[in-house]
């Protein structure tokens, strides 16, 4: 995993933060081993801005892979910033609830969970069945 939180902090330097100045960086391994990461981009319009989460799981899908074995997340903050609940739902539609999700401080901080323990009760396709 030391890998994978490399790979989301040398993204990390390419984030586009004008506004917040708060750089994220994320990376993904899918079970091949492939690693696609992203970055924040910020926008001044603030909704059209894209998380790093969703910008790795836009390039690990843009390579024709959609499964995620493990993800990683860094920022330089106090404490291992998670993924907000609309990344958490991304990583919830191409990851497995056991895989594992781990947070960084650019200081060496880090915190591992799970997707289930990032999104309990995650809405699924199942939820559509019948529909």
């Amino acid at each position: 995993m030391d890998d994978l939180i490399a790979a989301a902090a040398t993204v990390r330097e390419n984030a586009y933060v004008p506004y917040s100045r708060f750089k994220v960086g994320a990376a993904i391994r899918t079970p091949d081993g492939q690693v696609f990461a992203g970055c924040n981009v910020e926008n001044v319009a603030y909704p059209e801005g894209t998380c790093a989460e969703a910008g790795a799981i836009a390039a690990m899908v843009a390579a024709g892979q959609t499964r995620i074995a493990e993800i990683a997340v860094i920022a330089d903050s106090p404490s291992p910033v998670p993924p907000c609940g609309g990344c958490r739902q991304k990583i919830a539609e191409f990851a497995s609830a056991d895989a594992p999700v781990v947070m960084a401080t650019t200081a060496g901080g880090r915190h591992e969970v799970t997707v289930a323990d990032l999104l309990p009760g995650a809405f699924a396709a199942e939820h559509m069945e019948g529909a």
